[in-house]
């Protein structure tokens, strides 16, 4: 309704009441479908949307944590990988002094070759029950103390890591002449394997031409921790 054309000489109260009616009608309409849009919205933000909004939010914090925790991983290998890298030379040169699980099951046939090389006669070997040597035990006097005071039982596989290494004792019996047994002793103590004559009795054979002995004794030998438990 455009005011300024009104011919308000000539106008009539029904059709100026007539027309503020029509007005009020489209802008009420207008105000409606404004309103209107705005509760859509929100009903469709609230129960679609933000929901939707809320999931991506929580989606993204959690990949931000593992982000994290991949950084915080990643560097836990880098230092190992350093500690290994450092230990590694060590620990090889280290276990090359004990004897694996198949040197000893090939320790009598050693000892034979050098026997024989030196005229002896192994007449028996016995490989006796390895018996495990803790860290525990190795460790000062202070420690061991404690230790006694705490006696918690220990499960397999702390036991296993408590282990530094196995002595397995070996019995003998040789014969043979008493040069030939100084020989043979120094070449088993020559070898690069870790090794002691515990015990060891030396006996001259009676009635024997030949001055021949007979030894007997106890070889303990180390045997590496991971090949015995």
């Amino acid at each position: 309704m455009d005011l300024k054309n009104i011919d308000l000489k000539n106008i009539k109260i029904d059709d100026l009441v007539s027309k503020i009616k029509t007005i009020e009608k489209k802008v009420l309409i207008k105000i409606g479908i404004g309103v209107g849009s705005v509760v859509v919205f929100l009903i469709i933000y609230y129960a679609i949307l933000s929901p939707i909004v809320e999931k991506k939010k929580i989606q993204l914090e959690d990949m931000n944590v593992k982000k994290t925790e991949i950084t915080k991983f990643n560097n836990d290998i880098v230092s190992i990988k350093k500690k290994i890298k450092k230990v590694k030379p060590e620990y090889e040169n280290y276990s090359t002094l004990f004897h694996s699980k198949a040197e000893v099951e090939g320790l009598y046939q050693t000892l034979s070759e050098y026997a024989s090389i030196n005229g002896l006669i192994i007449s028996k070997i016995n490989k006796g029950t390895p018996s495990a040597v803790t860290k525990t035990s190795l460790s000062k006097s202070k420690k061991k103390k404690k230790k006694k005071k705490s006696k918690k039982s220990k499960s397999a596989e702390s036991q296993k890591k408590n282990i530094a290494y196995y002595r397995i004792p070996v019995s003998y019996e040789i014969k043979g002449n008493f040069l030939g047994y100084i020989k043979f002793k120094r070449q088993v103590s020559l070898s690069q394997k870790m090794l002691n004559f515990d015990k060891e009795s030396i006996k001259v054979l009676k009635g024997d031409t030949t001055n021949a002995i007979v030894v007997t004794g106890v070889l303990t030998i180390v045997g590496l921790p991971d090949e015995f438990f």
